[in-house]
């Protein structure tokens, strides 16, 4: 009879096979890791801090909003293993669930605001003229104003809540995505199959979906990963403003403002832990995306 470690090995045996798609994903990612390690550093990294946000229940022992003042500014111990802030919270348990309130924006205001600007940038190149004009002018538009600054209207206009954040942050990601994918999309529509397609009667979203848009794909991914440190970093700056995650909500830049600026001096762990976890985050963000960025563009792929 098999033992479980015979099932084991059988198991894994066939899931790194060549010909399985599971034996493809393996030996894309040993290949990535041997070509990129500080890309697959930047990547572990990533992988790290969504686990903690997804396992945050599991991996917590104290409610990250009660207060506890006879435990306030206590030092890192095995109780609480980051310290404790000026209200007896958990740090450990509101680093990890700052993880999701930031990965949450840094992904929701890329998506939107990469995928929204993106498609602008398919549609401005595939039309041009004023279509083109109009849709660029509004971009000059939003990239003539800081982008801080940008943010801080928008959540001044809008007010204060997570959704709140991912429109404000989203929206200032919109005119990298857009200008990205209207240089590729200008350059691949006078190709030879997209002038082929027109002429036989395809429709206009046919040509720009099936085979302009697939050529967009490696440059749109490459500004999307590489802006999602920079959606972190504006969602800590809002916050950190007061303008952002409101509170109780515990948010990385929010754990660095307010009444724990007060305490630096005596209890330094309430600055390190949250200013740790923002620039790891960045930090493999930008390495993730430049190893990508490596990886998709064919004039870097010999590097």
């Amino acid at each position: 009879m098999a033992t479980e470690q015979d099932i084991a090995s059988a198991a894994i045996r066939a899931a790194t096979r060549p010909n399985t798609l599971l034996g493809r994903i393996w030996r894309s990612s040993i290949n990535f890791i041997k070509r990129k390690p500080l890309g697959a550093a930047g990547a572990f990294i990533i992988v790290f801090m969504i686990a903690l946000a997804v396992l945050f229940p599991f991996i917590t022992f104290f409610d990250p909003l009660a207060w506890s003042i006879r435990e306030k500014l206590q030092a890192p111990s095995m109780v609480h293993y980051l310290g404790t802030d000026e209200m007896g919270r958990d740090l450990w348990a509101r680093v990890v669930l700052g993880a999701q309130v930031s990965l949450l924006v840094g992904f929701g205001a890329v998506a939107m605001g990469s995928v929204s600007g993106g498609l602008l940038g398919l549609i401005s190149a595939f039309y041009g003229g004023r279509v083109d004009a109009i849709i660029q002018r509004f971009m000059d538009a939003l990239m003539a104003i800081p982008t801080l600054i940008l943010a801080l209207a928008i959540m001044a206009a809008l007010g204060q809540s997570l959704f709140n954040v991912i429109v404000a942050v989203g929206l200032v990601q919109m005119p990298r995505a857009n200008r990205v994918v209207r240089a590729q999309a200008m350059s691949v529509k006078e190709s030879e199959y997209a002038l082929a397609a027109r002429s036989i009667g395809a429709a206009d979203i046919r040509i720009m979906m099936l085979h302009i848009l697939p050529q967009c794909t490696a440059p749109w991914l490459i500004i999307a990963t590489a802006g999602l440190g920079t959606a972190i970093i504006s969602e800590a700056s809002l916050s950190f403003l007061g303008l952002g995650i409101p509170p109780p909500q515990p948010s990385w830049g929010g754990m660095l403002s307010g009444n724990a600026r007060n305490y630096y001096a005596i209890a330094p762990w309430l600055a390190i832990w949250p200013g740790l976890a923002i620039s790891l985050a960045v930090y493999g963000f930008n390495l993730f995306g430049d190893a990508l960025r490596d990886v998709l563009d064919p004039r870097l792929r010999g590097t």
